[in-house]
């Protein structure tokens, strides 16, 4: 089986869950670095789906390489290749297929809850998630809008677009990824700006995130193990 390409866009914003969820599953996957400098490739073959993480910059930032990878973006779409994002890779995701990328009403920073759409296709991603309510974690300001085509999943009072699929695609404003290394690394990192918003119902100070990590993050894997249980369906073998 070809591997998964899993792009990553800041040293601190790795695969986390989703390379461990891969691993158990028996399923290849190869980290392409952008933040160290890693070419990225012209087209999909070679690879049996493409994964991309978070990061801190904006897909409207006139960084190099953005262009190059919506182009591989598309190329798997037209290839019927599955891709997943996770935040910003929700973002890159979408504005590969037409979307845009806006600031959001508030900054989303910590856990939350998001309500499951209780169409057919959010049952076939959700499973048991549909239609209810599950546990996200989220660092973020910005939002995309949905892709023509594409199918709403999740949503919250903060952010609309929380999660969409199109065909075997997923993109996700909210970070399921998440594993407690990364929790601790990021609120260590960025405490200064969770701080300075922490007043908005919409963020947690770093002390909040980590309170809660225990009860929290085995709620959300479930979450994250549906999800990406119907994504591996859609890789060739």
């Amino acid at each position: 089986m070809q591997p998964v390409a899993i792009f990553r866009h800041s040293p601190t914003e790795g695969p986390g869950y989703f390379a461990i969820f891969l691993e158990q599953q028996g399923i290849p996957w190869r980290l392409i670095a952008i933040d160290a400098g890693e070419t990225i490739p012209i087209s999909v073959d070679g690879f049996s789906g493409l994964c991309f993480m978070g990061g801190p910059m904006s897909v409207n930032d006139p960084l190099p390489w953005i262009d190059s990878v919506c182009a591989l973006i598309r190329d798997a779409v037209a290839k019927n290749v599955p891709v997943i994002g996770h935040c910003l890779g929700g973002q890159l995701l979408s504005k590969a297929l037409g979307g845009a990328i806006t600031r959001n009403p508030v900054k989303e920073i910590g856990w939350s809850e998001a309500h499951g759409e209780a169409s057919t296709i959010a049952g076939q991603w959700l499973g048991p998630f549909a239609g209810k309510s599950g546990t996200i974690f989220q660092w973020h300001g910005e939002t995309f809008s949905l892709p023509s085509g594409a199918t709403r999943l999740l949503a919250n009072d903060y952010c609309a677009n929380q999660m969409f699929a199109l065909g075997p695609h997923l993109g996700m404003q909210c970070h399921v990824e998440m594993t407690p290394e990364m929790i601790a690394t990021w609120c260590g990192q960025w405490a200064d700006e969770a701080i300075a918003v922490a007043d908005h119902p919409s963020v947690q100070t770093p002390e909040a995130m980590q309170r809660e990590m225990t009860a929290r993050l085995p709620v959300m894997r479930q979450l994250s193990e549906q999800l990406y249980s119907v994504w591996i369906k859609g890789l060739p073998r």
